[in-house]
């Protein structure tokens, strides 16, 4: 073995490590942020989370990345530390899958099938398909999966340069003597925790120590010591992201860390014990490829069992280790912007959030208008505070996730939530502006008429029915509720046209006072504006979902209606989308004076 060797083997780890971050990047777009919402939504008891952890993880090819999503989804404040315990547990055991896959560099045989299966003559085969893939394709989907092929072959093609590199040690007889070195365990789990430690990949470490079973210097008394080490080195990754968290972040790489030394405790102290009395014959024999994923897989499949009973106490003891104060949680954390499909679905989770701050704020607004409260005043203005940071985390945070990589779906969701905050901002900002003028009304002792009242019931009950239909839609993401929203907008314009034509009559008449003519115009223009925002929202929603009828010549169809006569998109409104209330009805019932 020489200096050019070293060279191979080095440059197959670079190989396997990028072929690997290929490989996750491209699964985790094609799922997108499903993944995230299955994790929150079904984290209900351990077995669950048990199940979830092991199939994310053989999904993204990562337990450290799903490690890392879990203290960033910690940190946020968005899952809870008892609902990551099963979660860690799982990934440690869908993280063995990867073992399985690298062991087919130690296929023997010489017939087709079984030179079918060596990596070195698929491998080429999976490339040439995927990049085929990527560059036929304009379709996301399509690309995604090119991108997987080609991250697995350049893995594959990695394993099989360091598999290549290390042969000749075989021969060497100072090899064999280092390797004795390591017969005392608590060296193999020093070497495993080390070496997987420096590179942050379990999966890598296990690559490389399959490579090295290809010379036969490697036994199984060796390799059980280092495999566990292997699991334990693979905290690492989750202690740096847990730097600068607050408790239940830094609680989750607790939990994390925990497992698997205990498991490597437990596992290698139960060997031993057996092996004394039972003197396993295979303890000094050869370990291959194979060998090694089976005492991976069992290691980690034991530990999980013995540990999984044992949820609450893992909980207890990473509480009783942290107990430093809590930082402040962040709304959004940066570590899951590693995992950009995960992050988008947050940034989701949180402006539905804001959307339905931003309409109940409104609603508080509209109630204070004729039924006033000091407190209630005071509420609606904490939530304008906290629409207004919701605006500033998000809009910062979707800017940084638009330079990553993503997938056509992912890039979309960035675009529509960047547009949709502001608008949500803005239905906030009018709710205070009818704070404004409730307390005005409140202040001055001023009344409207019963028939402006009468009147102003019917617009405010459009604006609550808009504002419902317009959150429902944003947070369903559905084209065909958004739909409906702008026919209901055009009503709301010919609304507040009528209602200013009545009140001229009345101010005409002697009726009505010039002050309460200034109230009554600012109402009815956050009134209309907030309907605006909420259009605004909805078409948005509509052209990102790329609706099958035709979204532009259809609103067209309705503004036109709208400027000839309101009636006319009214009459469209009722008839096609049936919403509760009747508003033209309702006013032509309203007497006129």
């Amino acid at each position: 073995m020489d200096i050019f060797s070293l060279f191979t083997l080095f440059g197959g780890l670079a190989f396997f490590l990028y072929g690997m971050h290929v490989m996750s990047s491209g699964l985790e777009k094609m799922v997108g942020g499903k993944l995230e919402r299955i994790l929150k939504s079904m984290t209900s008891n351990k077995f669950k989370s048990l199940a979830l952890g092991a199939v994310i993880t053989i999904a993204i090819q990562s337990s450290s990345a799903m490690t890392v999503m879990l203290v960033g989804l910690v940190n946020s404040g968005i899952m809870q530390l008892e609902q990551t315990v099963g979660v860690i547990m799982g990934s440690n055991v869908g993280t063995t899958l990867t073992a399985w896959i690298l062991s087919a560099a130690g296929i023997q045989g010489d017939n087709v099938f079984m030179r079918l299966l060596k990596p070195e003559s698929f491998a080429p085969i999976i490339a040439l398909v995927g990049i085929v893939l990527i560059l036929s394709s304009k379709e996301g989907k399509k690309k995604d999966a090119g991108s997987i092929l080609v991250g697995f072959s350049i893995l594959m093609t990695g394993m099989t340069f360091m598999s290549d590199s290390v042969s000749p040690l075989a021969d060497m007889p100072v090899f064999k003597d280092i390797l004795v070195m390591f017969q005392n365990p608590l060296a193999g789990i020093l070497l495993g925790a080390i070496v997987t430690g420096i590179i942050q990949s379990s999966a890598a470490s296990v690559g490389i120590l399959q490579s090295l079973s290809m010379t036969g210097s490697i036994t199984f008394g060796m390799a059980i010591p280092i495999i566990m080490g292997q699991n334990i080195g693979t905290c690492v990754t989750s202690l740096i992201s847990s730097i600068g968290t607050n408790k239940n972040a830094k609680r989750v790489t607790a939990v994390h860390v925990y497992f698997n030394v205990l498991g490597t405790v437990i596992c290698l102290s139960g060997f031993y014990a057996l092996n004394a009395f039972f003197h396993f014959d295979f303890i000094d024999q050869p370990i291959s490829t194979v060998g090694i994923a089976v005492v991976h897989s069992l290691f980690n499949v034991l530990t999980t069992l013995i540990l999984l009973p044992f949820s609450k106490q893992l909980e207890k003891l990473a509480k009783i280790t942290i107990r430093e104060k809590s930082t402040k949680e962040e709304l959004l954390d940066d570590r899951l912007l590693l995992s950009p499909s995960f992050a988008i679905a947050e940034c989701r989770n949180l402006t539905v959030k804001m959307a339905k701050t931003a309409r109940d704020s409104m609603l508080t607004g509209i109630g204070l208008i004729t039924d006033y409260d000091a407190k209630t005043a005071d509420l609606l203005t904490q939530r304008e505070e906290e629409i207004d940071l919701y605006e500033d985390k998000l809009g910062t945070y979707l800017v940084k996730l638009s330079s990553k990589s993503l997938s056509h779906s992912d890039s979309n969701e960035v675009s529509e939530l960047l547009h949709a905050i502001g608008d949500f901002e803005r239905i906030g900002d009018h709710a205070v502006n009818i704070l404004r003028v409730a307390t005005e009304i409140h202040d001055k002792g001023l009344a409207f008429s019963e028939d402006a009242q009468n009147e102003l019931k019917v617009l405010t009950q459009a604006i609550v029915d808009i504002l419902n239909l317009t959150v429902d839609a944003f947070e369903k993401d559905d084209s065909a509720l958004a739909s409906r929203v702008e026919p209901l907008e055009q009503v709301i314009d010919g609304l507040k046209l009528e209602l200013k034509n009545r009140h001229i009559r009345r101010l005409q008449n002697g009726q009505c006072t010039i002050e309460l003519g200034f109230v009554l115009s600012d109402i009815l223009t956050n009134y209309e504006r907030v309907s605006d925002h909420c259009s605004n929202v909805a078409v948005c929603i509509i052209q990102i979902k790329d609706s099958v009828m035709d979204t532009h010549g259809y609103l067209n169809e309705i503004k036109t209606a709208g400027g000839q006569d309101y009636t006319d998109a009214f009459n469209l409104y009722q008839k096609q989308y049936q919403l509760p209330v009747s508003h033209q009805q309702e006013l032509a019932e309203v007497s006129v004076p």
